[in-house]
């Protein structure tokens, strides 16, 4: 990809903190913040770009004042969105993220046609489900960012628990990026060790339930979302494309008859490389996780099926 551009559209925590580790870690030439509000993401952009002095390869950081300047992007990350209110019903959030959601993305094909999209804006599954359907971009193009986020959090509960192997666990999250995600502590290791074998049956509950809560335990204390590890959980998808490292990584995209299911987005293990989704691995789940990633389908159906109500999509 010439040039490595990525442009993130969002200038918030989230937006900046990724901005901030892709330039520290030198994964791309350029890298270029566009928000609403102008000035934050020309003062963050100042910011960082006066740190790039210390990093590897003196990548170039600066804003957009309009969307225009987002062009020719390899990657566009959005981060774009609003959070929930205490006056504001789900069906209240849904519409108005959808609507920046569908800004964000006309701008996108008008100015980076050829980019892949990486989505992280929430509700993530179904904003990765719009994305989709606005572009009617192929299916791989279109990413949301969830697995790499909660598989870390696991991996950060397993650790607390075991006290060991930091560094080297290897933790698997699949289905919505909210409340109903399904940990998969089966097949999750620490030094390629099998979780089950190193874990009595209660931890494994305390660790899948902790997971699961994980943002809303950094909420009570800091009275705002995660950044750190959203934006270092974003940055390792970005460079896993721009390098065709092709790493698997669970992620939230649109289904096709894997795992019995079409028209959605949902987390399910992928191979992320150049292409974007390289390919999609149907894992062998038993009843009970087939029953609970059903549970997880359906809650993002329902987001979905508010916005057609909605008539979001004529």
């Amino acid at each position: 990809m010439v040039g490595r551009k990525v442009g993130i559209v969002g200038a918030g925590f989230v937006g900046a903190t990724a901005a901030y580790s892709l330039a520290m870690l030198g994964t791309c030439h350029e890298v270029i913040l566009y928000d609403i509000n102008t000035d934050l993401a020309i003062g963050k952009a100042i910011d960082i770009a006066q740190s790039t002095n210390y990093s590897p390869k003196g990548t170039i950081v600066s804003a957009a004042k309009t969307a225009k300047d987002l062009v020719d992007c390899d990657i566009v990350v959005i981060t774009a969105g609003v959070p929930r209110k205490s006056d504001m019903t789900r069906e209240d959030l849904l519409l108005i993220n959808a609507k920046i959601m569908k800004d964000v993305i006309n701008n996108i094909m008008k100015y980076s046609p050829n980019s892949i999209i990486l989505c992280v804006s929430n509700p993530l599954d179904v904003m990765t489900y719009v994305a989709h359907k606005i572009t009617n971009w192929d299916r791989h193009r279109i990413i949301g960012m969830a697995g790499a986020l909660d598989g870390s959090r696991m991996a950060y509960q397993i650790h607390k628990i075991v006290g060991y192997g930091a560094g080297q666990t290897k933790a698997i999250v699949i289905g919505d990026h909210g409340q109903n995600m399904i940990s998969l502590p089966q097949i999750s290791t620490v030094g390629g060790v099998p979780l089950e074998q190193i874990v009595s049956k209660d931890d494994m509950e305390a660790i899948i339930e902790r997971t699961k809560n994980g943002g809303a335990q950094i909420v009570k204390h800091l009275g705002t979302s995660a950044y750190y590890a959203p934006g270092r959980a974003i940055s390792v998808m970005v460079e896993a494309i721009l390098d065709d490292s092709r790493i698997v990584m669970p992620s939230s995209v649109i289904l096709d008859g894997e795992y019995g299911y079409s028209d959605v987005a949902v987390g399910v293990p992928i191979v992320l490389g150049a292409k974007g989704v390289q390919n999609i691995i149907e894992l062998k789940l038993d009843d009970d996780i087939k029953e609970k990633f059903k549970v997880s389908v359906n809650s993002i159906k329902d987001g979905i099926n508010i916005l057609k109500a909605n008539n979001f999509f004529d």
